[in-house]
């Protein structure tokens, strides 16, 4: 617990150094969106740096403490999603939608220390970082997918 803490913590401010608002924590997964609850042109941008970022410390974080860390796996879609406040005790602000799902499968198809976008984000972000083609990857419920691995800025 003590790890997951001192890692989301970081998480947090890079997140808010982007306008990156984070929506939960699930056991060692962090879901965050950009463009809520205000919209953001360049959300999908933002997103990607923060990746970036987040990528660095962990990869840094690993060299220091080895086993006694966690590897991450980021997945990165842009779109559409419906939001909104989930039940009557202990509020919960929430997003669904199939933007949310096909994160989840960039996230899903992704390797550890690695950044995977969807075609989506991709035609968003394509100017600005180097990305590597994965090819159509089969995803769960999604058929096949283009994806992209996120290499650095451009």
């Amino acid at each position: 617990m003590n790890e997951l803490h001192a890692c989301f913590k970081v998480f947090d401010e890079i997140c808010g150094k982007y306008s990156i608002e984070k929506i939960k924590t699930i056991g060692d997964a962090y879901l965050a969106v950009c463009g809520l609850p205000q919209a953001n042109e360049e959300h999908a941008e933002n997103v990607v740096k923060a990746a970036l970022e987040i990528r660095e410390f962990m990869a840094n974080r690993s060299k220091e403490l080895g086993a006694k860390t966690f590897e991450i796996r980021i997945g990165i879609n842009s779109g559409s999603v419906v939001a909104g406040i989930v039940g009557v005790k202990k509020f919960a602000y929430d997003i669904w939608g199939d933007t949310v799902n096909t994160a989840a499968r960039m996230e899903q198809h992704s390797e550890a220390g690695k950044i995977n976008i969807s075609e989506t984000t991709y035609e968003l972000v394509k100017d600005k970082f180097t990305c590597d083609y994965r090819g159509e990857i089969d995803a769960k419920n999604k058929g096949k997918l283009k994806m992209y691995f996120v290499e650095s800025n451009s």
